[in-house]
């Protein structure tokens, strides 16, 4: 027995929904942080932000990119984990939703994404 809809993927109208739906979400997120409570810690705040950034990019392209293969679903890969390891998720999502846009199509990454992201949150659940 089958559904007498079919499922609306890969269209205009659902890339749009998707596409709304993270800026929206991204939007509040930002909209809610209150930087100026951190006003006094600017030099260690931007200190750390580097040291983070760097140490995330630098873990990108020797260790996520060249273990995913060196391909562009690896390119792809590393993107998500720069929105991870920078941010969350909706910004890794961010991230390779932009990568696959100006590139073309890599449906596996996100698939992976979504996995490991899965794993990480049911490995915390059960610690806790």
């Amino acid at each position: 027995m089958r559904p007498a809809l079919r499922w609306p993927t890969r269209t205009r109208a659902l890339g749009l929904v998707s596409d709304l739906s993270l800026n929206v979400f991204l939007a509040m997120s930002l909209m809610s942080m209150q930087l100026w409570t951190l006003g006094g810690l600017g030099p260690a705040l931007i200190v750390a932000l580097g040291a983070q950034t760097l140490a995330a990019v630098l873990y990108m392209l020797f260790v996520v990119f060249p273990a995913m293969g060196r391909t562009y679903d690896a390119a792809v890969i590393a993107a998500g984990f720069s929105g991870i390891s920078l941010g969350a998720t909706p910004t890794a999502i961010a991230n390779m939703t932009a990568v696959t846009k100006t590139h073309g199509p890599a449906p596996v990454p996100f698939i992976i994404l979504l996995i490991v992201i899965v794993a990480i949150a049911v490995g915390i659940y059960f610690y806790i």
